[in-house]
């Protein structure tokens, strides 16, 4: 394990607080601007075209969806009290509701859709506040799997990118650009070292656009044609539609449901973007996912104001940052700040947008193909056992099938305005519930809420002692139970000093006990500290020989009694997991 960590750590240049060169920052988040502007641009497109929407409305629907992508994607970087991940995560309009948004114009309006969006942001907020509720089911198998799940939705349309050439092209224009620009890209990232990595997408796509220039499949007539800089018609502006009629509430189900099915991928991308910012591995810091999911809601509410279709988190920025190793909040600011500027400028973006399909193709590709893993990463990050392996492998399959259509189209083509055909949707959903059940078919947790505070130590014992006694443990089991909630409870007040008096009342603290097999699993629910205990007890192992200080004690205790210790954080609780072994005879 020890002789991995050098490669490991090498593979971060800058880290989220760190800040590279400007000019390497501004040139990444250029790079994140052309990679997705197209996407950007392609599903209101793709909406307002299929649902009959006149060309102002679509012209207006196109600047403001990528106005508020870069808004978006700036909050998401520099974390403005509890909106933002704090990380490179990019924004931009959301392929899941393409079905949803087709339906609501055809049948109610621009105005009908915007109210649409800005209602199903508010079930998001709502969903960021209390994410701890919801900590059972949005497991790392859910978020892994939506994750493994989005190149698969993504593909067929990429895969269709790398011969989209106009009529009369020559035959071998297509596949050389996109050659040249996968071999550039691959052979960059493998091969070189420092800078020059850094640089291997931009690279790839200069390279195969200069091909597809001689080829003639570079469109310079639409740069020629296009302002410099222009305001679309403000008049285009939909409005709202406030009749709360019958198409709004058959449509509002639909709506929430794309949301939360979204904001299960704003989760997955925040949980992976972590992963890949950091040299040295860090617990997960819920708080940033809160907050990530807080900033996707304040993107749809946005969306639904400008009336534009909603957003989401782009996957393409954790690419990105594992392709380049630079996670520096800088990038995504700069990213944001051009996705705005880039609002403004329709020059600009006829450059970006010039550049030929099979190039775009093939760059999306290679980053697709590193999520794909990154989402395997985060299936396995808390390791994976024979119940989440079945959970992750039948979604993923489901996923698969309702995104070829082969799984009773006759039944689910058409359920729910189609919305079974996205394998992102319909492979999240089977993840969900089949989660829920594992949950509630679970024997039954047991549970004490007492003042937080040392002296509800007795009852701890009392209560923990009575569920050993029923789980058939003996006096053995009983006092490693007592140990590790001893050290438990002692290390949280030790952080918990740090806000407030010890003896403050309206602090509680919740104790969930159950068990899984031969093991008891412990749950210690309070308002702590900002220090994340995973994290102090790994940094132990990397101190073993020094004198421990006095409030580490309880951590090594702790590290030695329990199996595993998990620490969530969230705005308003945290929650230390722990599990603790069944002695074996």
């Amino acid at each position: 394990m020890a002789a991995d960590t050098p490669d490991l750590q090498s593979t971060v240049r800058y880290e989220p607080d760190d800040r590279p060169p400007a000019l390497l920052a501004a040139g990444l988040g250029l790079q994140l601007a052309i990679l997705t502007i197209s996407g950007v641009v392609l599903t209101p497109l793709i909406v307002i075209q299929a649902a009959g929407g006149a060309d102002a409305y679509l012209m207006w629907a196109v600047f403001g969806a990528v106005l508020v992508s870069g808004i978006s994607t700036i909050l998401q970087a520099v974390r403005v009290g509890r909106i933002g991940a704090g990380y490179v995560l990019l924004m931009g309009t959301s392929g899941a509701f393409i079905a949803v948004c087709i339906t609501a114009i055809a049948e109610g309006g621009p105005a009908m859709l915007a109210t649409l969006v800005i209602i199903s942001s508010l079930f998001q907020f709502g969903l960021a506040r209390r994410l701890s509720l919801f900590r059972r089911i949005l497991t790392p198998p859910v978020a892994g799997t939506v994750i493994m799940l989005i190149p698969v939705t993504v593909m067929p349309i990429i895969f269709d990118l790398l011969g989209s050439v106009p009529d009369g092209t020559p035959a071998e224009a297509a596949p050389l650009s996109a050659l040249v620009t996968l071999l550039v890209i691959v052979g960059i990232a493998v091969k070189a070292t420092g800078m020059l990595r850094l640089w291997a997408p931009v690279a790839g796509v200069v390279a195969g656009a200069l091909v597809g220039g001689y080829f003639g499949i570079y469109d310079t007539a639409r740069i020629a044609d296009a302002p410099w800089i222009g305001f679309p018609d403000a008049g285009a502006w939909p409005g709202l539609d406030l009749g709360f009629g019958p198409v709004f509430w058959t449509l509002l189900p639909g709506f929430v449901f794309v949301t939360l099915i979204g904001a299960i991928e704003t989760i997955g991308d925040s949980l992976a973007i972590q992963r890949v910012s950091w040299r040295r591995p860090r617990a997960v810091n819920f708080r940033s996912v809160q907050g990530a999911v807080t900033a996707d809601g304040v993107g749809n509410l946005l969306s639904g104001c400008v009336g534009t279709v909603p957003n989401t988190t782009y996957s393409t920025s954790i690419s990105v940052t594992e392709l380049t190793g630079v996670g520096a909040r800088t990038v995504g600011i700069s990213a944001g700040v051009i996705f705005v500027v880039l609002a403004f400028c329709p020059k600009l973006v006829s450059v970006i947008l010039a550049i030929p399909n099979p190039v775009a193709g093939a760059y999306v590709s290679v980053l697709l193909a590193i999520l794909f893993v990154v989402g395997m990463r985060v299936l396995l990050q808390d390791g994976l056992d024979y119940r989440n392996g079945m959970i992750a492998g039948v979604s993923f399959w489901i996923g698969v099938g309702f995104q070829n259509g082969v799984i009773f189209p006759e039944f689910f083509a058409d359920l729910a305005g189609g919305l079974l055909q996205n394998g992102m949707t319909a492979g999240g959903l089977s993840a969900l519930l089949l989660t829920l059940f594992v949950q509630l078919a679970e024997p039954r947790r047991r549970r004490l809420e007492v003042p937080f505070r040392i002296s509800v130590l007795p009852e701890i014992r009392d209560f923990l002692a009575a569920f050993a006694s029923r789980s058939g443990w003996g006096e053995e089991m009983t006092e490693r139970l007592d140990s590790a909630s001893e050290e438990t409870l002692l290390t949280l007040l030790e952080h918990y000093r740090s806000e407030g008096p010890v003896g403050d009342a309206k602090r509680r603290l919740l104790v969930i006990a159950h068990k899984e097999r031969e093991e008891a699993v412990l749950e210690f629910i309070a308002s702590t500290g900002d220090a994340n205990l995973e994290d102090q007890i790994a940094l132990l192992s990397e101190r073993a020989t020094e004198t421990p200080a006095e409030h580490e004690v309880s951590l090594r205790l702790l590290r030695h009694v329990a199996s595993s210790v998990r620490h969530q954080q969230y705005h308003d609780t945290d929650i230390v997991t722990i599990r603790v072994k069944a002695p074996v005879h």
